[in-house]
């Protein structure tokens, strides 16, 4: 099937008591037993849930893949990655991902003995140079957040494969709609389905695909375990979402191209990310590894004082947090979204205090346009 027909469908069949078209939303939170230990396959909805559980098939054939595991966060799901680990092993990370996964990592996870290296994971020999024998996950952001810098995913699974290591992809910017990081032999695709997926800001959300059987029953045991769930109406909300997301994706990336264009030519934008611009240095393979550019600009604008100006003028986008939705948001990563990334290393990729990030909506580009125009001129 199409990817549009798969979002409308897959995981998802006409209730069988009723014949409602639409995915119940089961609000229960344990199941009535026929006698003693008999049931119907339902014990309690921590465990199982079926809204739940169409949803993990619905993104899980999105992404091509066998198994999804759903959670109340992306950061619960990036969490849940670390039981696959233990104390000794060693992570190699995208040194540019988003802030919370730094923070959570280098700033929680240490303290129970797993290390972590940071690199720029575009630069295949750094990931080469930091295999250790206590390796066991490569984790990449690609392209990251908020450089828009990708990761050659074809190298990383193979790499990984070579050396008996889980290769982990954060495909949140992409959605995968524009990108499917399990076609190119990938263990773990992590989406926080707060963005894209869910796409209007309404819902958390986080959930992990695969085709690894062994992967995904520790997943599987973990969300139990710990219990970090989305509620059956977030993902009823995030259900319902899906089957618009080819359309949202197609007009997020026309409306960032437009927008990535404007900014390539206005002198104010010293250097503009987008992988859809041919200036963009791995343009050429984002065009291999991605059907599309996706919806997600940063451009640095050389200093603090005019950064501040869009951020504080801005009338049509909105000066917020998060990413992915149908309005249009704009961000200071520095201050926000990866504050607790040490200023040293945020300059070393580029994350300067004159960046800003934004994410583009659905609204129509002339009015984006001038919103911008009207501050910069």
């Amino acid at each position: 099937m199409g990817f549009s027909t798969d979002a409308i469908h897959a995981g998802q069949k006409p209730d069988l008591e009723t014949g409602a078209v639409i995915t119940p939303i089961y609000q229960t939170s344990t199941y009535a037993q026929d006698e003693f230990g008999k049931h119907k396959g339902y014990e309690y909805s921590r465990t199982h849930n079926l809204t739940r559980a169409a949803l993990e098939q619905n993104i899980a054939t999105l992404e091509k893949g066998e198994f999804g595991v759903a959670f109340s966060s992306g950061m619960a799901a990036v969490n849940a990655l670390m039981s696959l680990v233990k104390t000794g092993d060693h992570v190699i990370c995208s040194n540019d991902v988003y802030g919370g996964t730094y923070r959570l990592y280098e700033l929680f996870m240490k303290d129970y003995g797993i290390d972590f290296t940071w690199v720029d994971t575009s630069i295949q020999k750094n990931i080469e140079n930091a295999l250790r024998p206590n390796t066991k996950i490569v984790y990449v952001e690609t392209p990251t957040n908020p450089m828009l810098t990708l990761t050659d995913l074809n190298f990383v699974s193979g790499f990984c494969k070579k050396h008996n290591l889980i290769s982990v992809v954060d495909n949140t910017f992409m959605s995968p709609y524009f990108q499917n990081p399990l076609e190119f032999g990938c263990d773990i695709v992590l989406h926080s389905t707060t963005k894209y997926i869910n796409g209007h800001s309404d819902v958390v959300g986080g959930i992990v695909l695969t085709n690894n059987q062994k992967i995904f029953d520790r997943l599987k045991f973990i969300q139990n375990s710990a219990g970090a769930i989305p509620a059956p109406f977030d993902s009823w909300l995030v259900l319902r979402a899906t089957k618009t997301l080819a359309v949202r994706m197609e007009r997020h990336e026309y409306n960032a191209n437009k927008l990535a264009e404007y900014f390539d030519n206005n002198k104010l934008a010293k250097i503009v990310y987008y992988p859809g611009l041919e200036s963009h240095p791995q343009h050429e393979l984002a065009k291999k590894q991605m059907r599309g550019f996706g919806g997600m600009i940063s451009v640095d604008f050389g200093n603090l004082e005019t950064a501040k100006k869009i951020l504080n003028n801005v009338k049509v986008f909105t000066l917020a947090e998060s990413l992915g939705g149908v309005e249009s948001l704009v961000c200071h990563p520095a201050s926000m979204t990866h504050a607790t990334i040490p200023k040293e290393e945020r300059d070393k990729m580029g994350l300067a205090d004159g960046l800003v990030r934004f994410s583009v909506g659905l609204e129509d580009i002339e009015d984006l346009i001038e919103d911008i125009e009207n501050i910069l001129g």
